[in-house]
């Protein structure tokens, strides 16, 4: 980041990029001071560095901070040593605030441009730039609200290159639709990694890295009619959508084999710390599965309790899927991410994010559980991202059409749609 030693007129663009990415909870500059510096210290030339990351403690004036590569630095703060305040997304340092050592604290992001000290394993810091912890927070919650407002979601089926526009299906309960999303020049792309569960590991990219069967979600201005979106930013992945009763748990290892409903083999998942692991009582699944079956709002009131009559009335049963879901093995599915109430899977979307978390003890063979994992990494094997238990009624009532629909990715860091979560 060579632009920190540049007058900020010839670098506003490059100081653009890096306080975005700065302010979003990511840099490019994360690794050891000795990889930053590109260079290994010598007695004449000492290294720079230019560390990013968040403060994990300060002592007199030595502050330690976390990078984003998930090492340790040891920044030592000197009397000559510049320390200013920006605000996320704040686009140059006009406007930056000069403050003391004293105003920065754990939990606080700083940039700090320096050199390597004689023992190579801290940083003499000639200027430290600083976000605070409640600034991120806040823009945060701005994005997250934007998301949720401006925001929609689903499967693409269309990428049209040359005119610079996406063609996404929301495919709801009782109804079919497509959105034309339109790029421009300032529209940002982002994209997940394939087995990562953090929006924080999504990379900017390319539109020809965007293909039919991936999801997408965008946010921007939506058309009166709601067929078109000019976009300000989009993020998209490929997943896979799964449904299928539990063969196997491995507690000790983390993961739990399928028998997949669609393709009849066995596929087993990795629940990670971040997994979103959720079952869903009895009662709820019938009213979701009422819901889908297209049954009006009183008549879900009174979906049958666990014990009575009804399709899979007693979810601690196995019952068997009547059919297997569309898609459950391939990479789609959008729920929870159609129009403003446009049907169950926004609701069971809100109501899986507002349950409490289930725990791989919760779970247990012959159990039938839908699954929304990443696409797989090196050895093959995807990660959860969201795993939803005591399904047996919605499965059954589900159309082929839809049922590999109801979960959706973008819930897990957002707790309903946003950034670090966003979306």
């Amino acid at each position: 980041m060579v632009f920190w030693n540049r007058p900020v007129r010839e670098s506003a663009l490059l100081i653009a990029t890096i306080c975005l990415s700065f302010s979003a909870g990511r840099g490019t500059d994360s690794q050891s001071p000795q990889a930053q510096a590109g260079q290994q210290p010598t007695s004449q030339t000492p290294a720079a560095a230019r560390p990013v990351g968040t403060i994990k403690s300060i002592s007199g004036n030595a502050i330690t901070l976390t990078t984003d590569a998930g090492s340790d630095v040891t920044v030592q703060v000197q009397d000559a040593t510049k320390l200013v305040r920006i605000a996320p997304g704040q686009k140059d340092l006009k406007e930056a605030t000069p403050i003391q050592l004293a105003d920065v604290q754990p939990g606080d992001r700083i940039l700090v441009r320096g050199r390597l000290a004689e023992d190579g394993k801290s940083v003499v810091a000639a200027s430290v730039i600083a976000m605070k912890k409640a600034d991120i927070a806040e823009k945060q919650s701005r994005d997250r609200e934007e998301w949720q407002k401006h925001g929609f979601g689903g499967l693409v089926n269309g990428v049209d290159a040359a005119g610079n526009t996406i063609s996404v299906a929301l495919p709801s309960a009782g109804e079919k639709g497509s959105v034309a999303v339109h790029l421009s020049k300032d529209t940002i792309l982002r994209r997940y990694a394939s087995d990562s569960v953090k929006f924080d590991d999504a990379k900017p990219a390319p539109l020809d890295q965007i293909k039919p069967g991936d999801q997408l979600r965008a946010r921007g201005t939506r058309s009166a009619d709601g067929s078109e979106l000019a976009a300000d930013e989009i993020v998209s992945g490929t997943f896979r959508n799964l449904a299928g009763t539990i063969s196997a748990l491995d507690a000790s290892a983390g993961t739990i084999t399928l028998q997949d409903l669609v393709s009849k083999k066995s596929i087993t998942v990795r629940i990670a710390a971040e997994s979103q692991l959720r079952k869903l009582p009895a009662p709820m699944a019938q009213r979701i599965a009422m819901r889908l079956k297209g049954f009006p709002p009183e008549a879900q009131s009174s979906a049958p309790a666990p014990g009575t009559a009804g399709p899979a009335a007693n979810a601690g049963q196995t019952a068997k899927p009547s059919g297997p879901p569309s898609g459950g093995s391939a990479s789609g599915g959008s729920g929870g991410m159609g129009r403003p109430g446009g049907g169950a899977t926004a609701d069971l979307q809100q109501m899986i994010n507002r349950m409490p978390a289930a725990t791989l003890a919760d779970l247990k063979k012959d159990d039938a559980v839908m699954v929304v994992a990443t696409e797989g990494g090196a050895n093959g094997v995807s990660t959860v991202i969201t795993l939803l238990g005591g399904v047996e009624p919605i499965l059954e009532a589900s159309p082929k059409s839809n049922s590999s629909t109801i979960l959706s990715p973008w819930s897990l860091n957002s707790g309903g749609g946003g950034e670090a979560a966003t979306p």
